[in-house]
């Protein structure tokens, strides 16, 4: 494909979203899997769309510039398992603690949240 930034920002690119506590100064950390190096981190959640679109367009403007094929997202049936779900912090809190209660991870306490509610829709 080859077009403008505007046409390639529209299209569905995985972005991968971490919590990064691992240095002095805790936030997210978020990565554009097809654009190999177009990532970002920032300390507020909040901050991370406005960065992420900032990296892309930067990462899309370079490789146009120089003349690099740009990749195209990953085909809709490539499902990785992985999605990013913005919630309040106060729910997030609530899953947390409601999983140290059940003494598993958050993340497989909102699988199996998940999975729970599909079965309870599927009913």
């Amino acid at each position: 494909m080859s077009g403008t930034i505007e046409e390639y920002l529209q299209l569905p690119y995985t972005i991968e979203v971490m919590r990064d506590d691992s240095g002095e100064q805790p936030g997210w950390f978020a990565k554009v899997l097809e654009l190999p190096g177009c990532m970002t981190q920032v300390n507020s959640f909040e901050e991370l769309q406005t960065m992420i679109e900032d990296a892309m367009y930067a990462w899309i403007l370079t490789a146009l510039e120089d003349g690099i094929p740009i990749p195209t997202p990953r085909s809709d049936e490539a499902y990785s398992g992985r999605f990013v779900v913005r919630l309040p912090r106060s729910l997030h809190r609530q899953l947390a603690t409601a999983a140290q209660r059940e003494g598993i991870s958050l993340n497989s306490y909102v699988n199996v949240a998940l999975a729970q509610a599909v079965v309870h829709a599927s009913n």
